[in-house]
């Protein structure tokens, strides 16, 4: 049998010898493309191709693509360890042709590959083609089902709909018809009893399809409209988990090596095994063990995920792409929690694991190994420090509902417990409830004071206003240029109006590696327009407008603002020094983790594990100044990417380099990193580099903002302005250090002598009130408003109370500088014998009447609120409760 190894190795070498250049992985995560998150299809990487906004290097390409499914309209995540082919992250092996073969060779190689290579029994395959559409007025592909006539009977060539068989890549855009391979997987004794033609497409799990081949040779316009492409492109896609699935004999992608060894581990790490049992997705009611088996397929899946993204660059956080990590992470820590009840980080002891499997195809990986382990342990343990709380929650919002939890219950597991919409929906689901999800979102919504709708584009087509040439971007060397539009699109979002502008030839640098776009002006014989942004989408360089020049075919006049991009520039060249000096400070483990570069500071984000120290700092200060000092020359090449790795360039992990790289040097025995940026001709132009902070942004990932040139000169400035102050507030001491260390001294004196008045006035201040106890249903009731200085006071009596009375509720409330405190106090005795508890008077009756919040143990409670009116109405409505 054949190795997962073997069998995508196959896969390329048979596409080498038919002349395709065997290509690596995009990242899987997406940049410069505002329509993606993450990489879910394997054409994602060549999609500028297809829309003709570049020119293919090779015309016929082969790869395996990292993808990732768990947002937007391609979501498994649901379906993932519950059956056995869904996953989050998945390898898609494709072959491409940009312009050059089409139908005849695809269908044919396909075959061949399945039937001569692989070996398939050519009695268990069907393929499918385009049935057409009427109301599209498109015709059944006969080209493909002619083509199938010549290798397999006539029988096994289904006609598909237009949701199977027709693929789009959005509204607009590429698009056409493609057929299927699908493969029958079922026993013999079960063939002959259904035939199999009449199970493709109809979520049989043993009848899949395993190959799709996409023939692109439409182009959809906003209208609905299609017409024909000039250049005709295949794009095909074999998920590979499934191809090593039917090779090696499985009935399920779990039991192949791809996961196997992983869950090898997860038995071995928790003590529980594996008996690969499948969950039925309709029954109300798992097995035990089916639990199990759901559980340790998930964690399996969720950790290729994780892993591939952070290594891509992508680490956990609350927002976008980060939080569909945290999503997936979150989701894994509580299946092993809950149903393998393992109470500790398991995730980040699976990578090194999956780091050896991957060595090969995907490097990227295990040269970060212990970084990826290190990020995932701490969220890892941040989740598990909130979880048990949320889920005793959960518990509580199921018992007390009937067949929905509520949206804003949802909100609070997310708010406050860090429970994804996700996970409550699971937890929900295992008991047979739904979440109200409307509900979530108008709270999510609330929070975020912004809706889902204000951040819709709605995005015209391109007007073509000048032939459609590859944009040349001058900006390196010229800062203007006379040229023309190509085209442009209105953009409509927030209820506001704008443009996007491509040029043939410009000069504006395009948002990307951390620098900003350029601002300037487009003057269209005498009408001036102010270029707001400039990003790159795709492979397009598009300009940001507020409006449309009145003749767009008109010639223009680009020119970028100089000043604006000298300043940035300058904290460019500056971050490439200061990464070099960080790794000859703390170490060769530190590698960029993102970083903003623009015209008034720099922003470098690393990894790290610990924080840096002041010594350091000054260490990598000293390094960087050195080096502008030495106004080392700027040398910029472009080189084959091998070749530029070879010399000692570094390139950051989940950047898209092609094969021509372009190397920027500052000493070679100091700096050398592929970049696509702007730079100063020498680094003596820097003029002065100043760290303004250091600190701590995501696991294992440091931040360090810093100025260079003008910027760090005006800082230094005021930071000796802020000292000048400072020393004649202090009557211009001879040695500040000494005078401000005396001043500390003295305070702290001052503060103990003031600690020791303010307790005795406490003491004296708690007899007086042990006095005032009145007796309710058998407990000592204390409930007075009193005159304190800070809410810490009020806490401090209404603890010490208790020494006085064997059955106590103090409720103390004060008014300081006009806003409500209260601080409760409850015996641990009259807490259990009565069922009272701080914690739940304080939001249950406090906080509602002094509108603020607060919360403690069940003995002991504090809130703070704006309203300080009702104080007394507090101490009124905990007495009646009593």
């Amino acid at each position: 049998m054949s190795t997962a190894g073997i069998i995508r190795q196959q896969f390329l070498d048979f596409f080498s010898s038919k002349g395709h250049q065997i290509v690596p992985s995009a990242p899987i995560v997406v940049k410069n493309d505002p329509t993606l998150l993450f990489t879910n299809a394997g054409m994602n990487q060549f999609k500028d191709y297809f829309l003709g906004n570049k020119k293919a290097p090779f015309t016929r390409v082969a790869d395996t693509q990292k993808c990732l499914r768990v947002s937007g309209k391609h979501n498994d995540l649901e379906e993932v360890g519950v059956d056995t082919y869904h996953h989050t992250m998945f390898e898609m092996l494709g072959n491409w042709s940009f312009g050059d073969y089409f139908k005849t060779e695809a269908i044919a190689w396909s075959w061949e590959l399945l039937t001569e290579v692989y070996k398939l029994p050519k009695d268990r395959l069907y393929v499918t083609v385009f049935g057409g559409d009427t109301k599209e007025n498109l015709p059944v592909d006969e080209e493909a089902k002619q083509e199938w006539l010549k290798w397999i009977d006539a029988d096994r060539i289904l006609l598909g709909s237009k949701k199977d068989n027709f693929w789009e890549m959005g509204d607009t855009g590429p698009c056409g018809p493609c057929t299927e391979i699908h493969v029958d997987c079922r026993p013999d004794n079960e063939r002959k009893l259904v035939d199999g033609k009449t199970l493709v497409n109809n979520d049989h799990p043993q009848v899949i399809e395993i190959w799709n081949n996409v023939f692109i040779q439409f182009n959809r316009l906003k209208d609905g409209n299609l017409e024909p492409l000039p250049n005709k492109h295949v794009d095909t896609g074999m998920g590979f988990e499934r191809l090593v699935r039917v090779l090696q004999a499985k009935t399920s992608n779990y039991d192949t090596d791809v996961f196997s060894h992983t869950i090898q581990l997860i038995e071995k790490i928790t003590g529980i095994p594996y008996k690969a049992t499948e969950a039925n997705p309709a029954a109300n009611k798992r097995s035990e063990q089916e639990n199990i088996d759901v559980a340790i397929r998930v964690l399996s899946d969720h950790i290729r995920a994780i892993c591939f993204t952070i290594a891509d660059g992508q680490l956990p956080s609350n927002t976008g792409a980060g939080y569909v990590v945290r999503r997936i992470l979150r989701r894994a820590v509580r299946y092993y929690y809950s149903t393998l009840q393992y109470k500790q980080p398991l995730l980040f002891q699976l990578v090194p694991e999956l780091a050896a499997q991957f060595v090969t195809v995907f490097p990227e990986l295990k040269q970060q190994e212990s970084f990826v382990e290190k990020v995932i342990k701490e969220e890892e343990e941040a989740f598990l420090r909130t979880l048990d709380k949320g889920l005793k929650k959960i518990d509580d919002l199921i018992q007390n509902s009937t067949n929905t939890i509520e949206g804003k219950a949802a909100f609070e597991l997310y708010d406050t417990f860090g429970f994804p919409l996700d996970l409550t929906k699971l937890i929900a689901q295992e008991k047979g409830l739904s979440v109200d999800e409307k509900g979530f979102e108008v709270e999510m919504q609330a929070q975020k004071d912004r809706s889902r709708a204000a951040t819709t584009l709605d995005t015209e087509d391109w007007a073509i206003v000048g032939e459609e040439t590859p944009v040349k971007f001058i900006g390196y060397t010229d800062t203007s240029v006379n040229t023309h539009v190509i085209k442009y699109r209105k953009v409509t979002a927030k209820n506001k109006t704008s443009y996007q502008l491509v040029l043939a030839t410009t000069p504006f640098y395009a948002e990307s590696g951390g620098q900003v776009g350029d601002t300037g002006t487009l003057n269209f014989d005498g009408e001036l327009i102010e270029v707001t942004n400039t990003k790159k989408e795709n492979d397009l360089i598009i300009h940001f407008t507020d409006k449309l020049p009145q003749n767009p075919a008109a010639k223009v006049f680009a020119e970028i603002d100089t000043h604006r991009r000298l300043k940035t520039t300058l904290h460019h060249s500056a971050t490439h020094l200061m990464h070099a000096a960080l790794r000859k400070v703390l170490g060769e483990h530190v590698a960029q983790k993102g970083s903003l570069v623009n015209d008034e500071y720099l922003r470098f984000d690393f990894s790290h594990f610990s924080k840096v120290s002041d010594e350091e700092l000054l260490q990598v200060e000293q390094i960087v100044n050195e080096a502008v000092r030495a106004n080392y020359p700027v040398v910029i090449k472009e080189m084959p990417k091998d070749e530029a790795i070879a010399l000692g360039a570094m390139a950051l992990f989940g950047e898209k380099y092609g094969d021509l790289v372009r190397v920027v040097v500052m000493n070679p025995a100091f700096s050398i990193e592929l970049c696509g940026g702007t730079h100063v001709a020498s680094t003596g132009e820097i003029g002065l580099f100043k760290i303004k902070s250091e600190g701590a942004v995501a696991a294992g990932v440091r931040r360090i903002e810093a100025f260079t040139g003008v910027a760090a000169e005006q800082f230094v400035q005021q930071q000796l302005e802020e000292l000048k102050q400072v020393k004649a507030a202090l009557k211009q001491p001879k040695e500040l250090l000494k005078a401000v260390e005396q001043i500390q001294q003295e305070l702290s004196a001052a503060k103990k002598q003031l600690e020791a008045a303010e307790n005795k006035l406490l003491d004296s201040e708690r007899v007086t009130l042990a006095q005032k106890a009145v007796t309710i249903n058998g407990i000592a009731f204390i409930g007075e408003q009193l005159s304190v200085n800070n809410p810490d006071a009020l806490k401090k009596l209404a603890h010490d109370l208790k020494q006085d009375h064997a059955q106590l509720v103090a409720v103390l409330v004060a008014n300081i500088g006009g806003k409500a405190a209260v601080a409760i106090s409850i015996d641990e005795k009259t807490a259990a014998e009565k069922g009272l508890d701080a914690g739940q008077l304080i939001k249950q009756v406090v906080a509602p009447l002094i509108k603020g919040g607060g919360g403690g143990q069940k003995t002991l409670a504090t809130a703070g609120g704006q309203n300080a009116d009702q104080l007394q109405d507090v101490i009124n409505n905990i007495r009646e409760k009593i």
